[in-house]
């Protein structure tokens, strides 16, 4: 992997690790959780590259309490994986502590995060996700039940948000005290609100001020961080004890490197060519080979991929177009040896915002939902109905 100086070295951020409870993390950097990506396949490439804590695709506590197959597998991490992070979405106070429980009483994690941010329709039309914590009541009642549950274990407990609802239903700062008395490790809040989607440019001023509302746990700042140059101005600008990364490193598992160097006040960052590249992507599909089981399933998954890693790229539209629909690990290969392996790294191509945006959007809600922020009897029955396999924050 080819590794270069920056054009202007950065000062050493005195950042110190971050702390969860009775876990260290030496480099004060989260992946974030993403349904169909982090897999333990994908946060083994990335934590081969630098430290961090690598969080598993969230699982949502019905299926874990059911014990379904794909539940099981989300939460399976590597024998060398040191922190064994779950993120766990829930809707309901007992079925969130009886999946907390599982993961105690069965040794299944070490650490445990709560999604609140999902902001799709299908979630938050039935109450889910980030528009949860507008009725906090009942976002009190999940947090102090998880919190309680993974106690018995010793395991530190973080929760996730975004902003809130829409720009004039905001629950972030409430929502984060909330936590923060209910005996949370840390708090992370990504920048935008659930109507934003992925658009538009995350509220960083907005993290700084949940920062400084909550001085006395760890705040995380997520959202618009491509590049180790983006976490530090976030952490400068903010004070946060540390950052979440998502979209950016999507096809770019170096990125991890990157972060780890910057925070050390090391000017080196990776560059790959598109040989690297190319070994990379092959990497991949065999490991998730072994994460799947399946050839089948593995190529299918590496696809999603591609675009990722070769943004930026010389590649070509005919080659992009059939390693998007790989069938076979001897297909890619001979895909892959199709590529000009001596073009370089292409500089502000392969960088900046990756995956999909989206458009700003009224958020689907149960109706009735902003009336209060007392459920009514309607929205507690109903709002067992959001607990889906959909994941995003």
């Amino acid at each position: 992997m080819t590794v270069t100086d920056i054009p202007a070295p950065t000062d050493r951020l005195e950042l110190p690790p971050l702390q969860l409870g009775n876990i260290t993390i030496d480099t004060p950097v989260v992946l974030a959780p993403m349904a169909g990506i982090t897999n333990t396949a994908f946060r083994r490439l990335c934590r081969e590259y630098g430290g961090g804590l690598y969080v598993a695709e969230m699982v949502t506590s019905r299926a874990l309490v059911e014990r379904t197959p794909e539940s099981l597998r989300i939460i399976s991490h590597d024998d060398d994986e040191k922190v064994r992070s779950v993120q766990l979405y829930g809707v309901d106070p007992l079925t969130v502590g009886r999946a907390v429980r599982m993961l105690v009483e069965e040794n299944r994690a070490d650490h445990i995060d709560l999604n609140f941010g999902c902001p799709v329709a299908k979630v938050t039309r039935r109450g889910g996700g980030a528009a949860l914590p507008w009725k906090t009541e009942l976002f009190t009642s999940i947090v102090q039940t998880a919190v309680r549950e993974a106690s018995r274990g010793g395991l530190p407990l973080t929760v996730k948000m975004r902003k809130g609802i829409d720009e004039d239903h905001l629950t972030y700062l409430e929502a984060g005290k909330i936590a923060r008395d209910s005996g949370v490790a840390a708090v992370a809040l990504h920048g935008r609100t659930a109507s934003q989607f992925y658009s538009g440019v995350a509220d960083w001023s907005a993290i700084a001020r949940l920062r400084e509302a909550l001085p006395d746990i760890p705040v995380l700042g997520n959202g618009d961080i491509w590049s180790a140059e983006d976490a530090i101005r976030m952490v400068r600008e903010t004070g946060v004890d540390g950052v979440v990364i998502g979209r950016g490193c999507q096809g770019r598992p170096w990125l991890f490197g990157d972060l780890m160097a910057a925070f050390d006040g090391d000017a080196q960052r990776f560059r790959p060519g598109l040989k690297e590249v190319a070994d990379t992507v092959y990497r991949h599909a065999q490991l998730l080979i072994e994460t799947f089981g399946e050839e089948d399933k593995a190529l299918r998954d590496i696809r999603k991929h591609m675009a990722w890693y070769f943004k930026g790229y010389v590649v070509g539209g005919e080659l992009r177009a059939k390693l998007a629909s790989v069938p076979t690990l001897e297909v890619l290969r001979g895909l892959l040896d199709q590529l000009d392996m001596a073009s370089p790294y292409p500089g502000v191509d392969a960088e900046g915002p990756r995956g999909r945006a989206g458009t700003p959007k009224r958020t689907a809600l149960p109706e009735g939902w902003l009336n209060s922020k007392d459920l009514n009897e309607d929205q507690r029955a109903g709002i067992a109905a959001a607990e889906l396999d959909v994941s995003g924050g």
